[in-house]
């Protein structure tokens, strides 16, 4: 028994921050090769009854049993969120300009970063950026905060002082997300103009569960591969995103939960340094700090500028250079590209919730 506990646990581990529109796996793949070991030992982990074990369904089974998932708890060295205080990231400049939105920021690694990005970008265009607090949890579901107990639980707190007029989030692999659909229950009844913004991510890895992948790999990737890789994430996950918040604005009544569609913005970056557009990025693994996709200044940027136009409703364009590209080649050119990538990324998304 504790070594099949162990497989569901590897499963977990290899997954990563990872998503389920990966590249489907080979035969012979380790991560198959567990799955298959999982279901013999747990047959009714089989929701569809196919004979086959798939990510998903090994995920919502460690979901659906709470003595996995605090083995699989019991295993990782988190204290806790990280969390900071609220105004931590607000700077004096603030206090001068009119003031814009609450901004709570709860995040795993792939958006955390604009936490600390978002306070001057917005001063510089001419708002008063309102820190709210921040919450990280590495590789988490938004779920993972919602589960947070109450006494270290930042989140939690500010929606219920109705002190957040905007919640970013960003969602794991696994959908729905329940953990989506409690903060914005809790958030509108202390505060019923609040907006959720949820982050639809580009996939780690590229996609590739196989666990062979290496970042020198996404040079080779193509505009054509690249489109296929965002189609079948949109496929696979996206749409059941949308669904989700589809459903959670129905019950609404209206519209406060929109999606930021961070990667759309990314593959367009990643096509523009195919074409050579890009000014002083050659190579499109100079975009990534590690493997599984972590950013480097120039797409951490862009993903804020995304996260900007969605919660201010305006164009970043015009916007000077932040700190972050200073050292870049080209600095003031690629600023003007990732601002249009931004732009053009949340006004062609309908589900955006910015309208021109």
């Amino acid at each position: 028994m504790k070594s099949s506990i162990r497989i569901l646990i590897v499963i977990a581990f290899s997954l990563g921050a990872t998503w389920l529109v990966a590249q489907v796996a080979t035969k012979n793949s380790g991560i198959e090769a567990r799955l298959a070991m999982a279901l013999k030992w747990y047959p009714d982990s089989d929701t569809d009854k196919n004979g086959t074990l798939s990510v998903e369904e090994a995920l919502r089974y460690l979901e659906a049993h709470p003595e996995l998932k605090a083995l699989l708890a019991s295993k990782t060295k988190s204290g806790g969120p990280n969390i900071s205080k609220p105004g931590e990231f607000t700077t004096p400049a603030s206090a001068g300009l009119t003031p814009g939105p609450r901004v709570f920021v709860c995040a795993h690694s792939f958006m955390i970063f604009t936490a600390s990005m978002l306070p001057k970008m917005t001063e510089a265009a001419g708002i008063g950026y309102q820190d709210a607090g921040r919450q990280m949890i590495g590789g988490s579901r938004t779920l993972q905060h919602w589960q947070v107990p109450d006494e270290k639980n930042l989140a939690k707190r500010v929606l219920r002082e109705g002190s957040v007029d905007v919640l970013t989030v960003s969602p794991h692999m696994l959908l729905p997300d329940e953990g989506i659909d409690h903060f914005t229950k809790l958030g509108l009844e202390k505060n019923p103009n609040l907006r959720v913004l949820v982050q639809a991510s580009w996939p780690a890895r590229d996609g590739n569960l196989t666990g062979d992948f290496h970042n020198a790999l996404r040079n080779d990737a193509t505009v054509e591969s690249l489109h296929k890789m965002r189609e079948m994430q949109r496929e696979q996950w996206l749409t059941k995103l949308e669904a989700q918040v589809t459903a959670l604005n129905t019950t609404a009544g209206k519209e406060a939960v929109h999606i930021v569609p961070v990667g759309d913005a990314v593959c367009a970056l990643r096509e523009c340094v195919i074409e050579g557009k890009a000014p002083g990025i050659m190579k499109q693994a100079d975009l990534f700090r590690d493997d599984l996709g972590h950013p480097m200044p120039a797409l951490s940027v862009l993903v804020t500028y995304c996260h900007f136009a969605a919660i201010h409703q305006r164009s970043p364009v015009g916007l000077p250079v932040p700190a972050a590209l200073k050292d870049v080649p080209q600095a003031v050119e690629l600023n003007t590209l990732l601002q249009q990538l931004a732009w053009d990324a949340v006004t062609h998304y309908p589900m955006s919730g910015v309208k021109i």
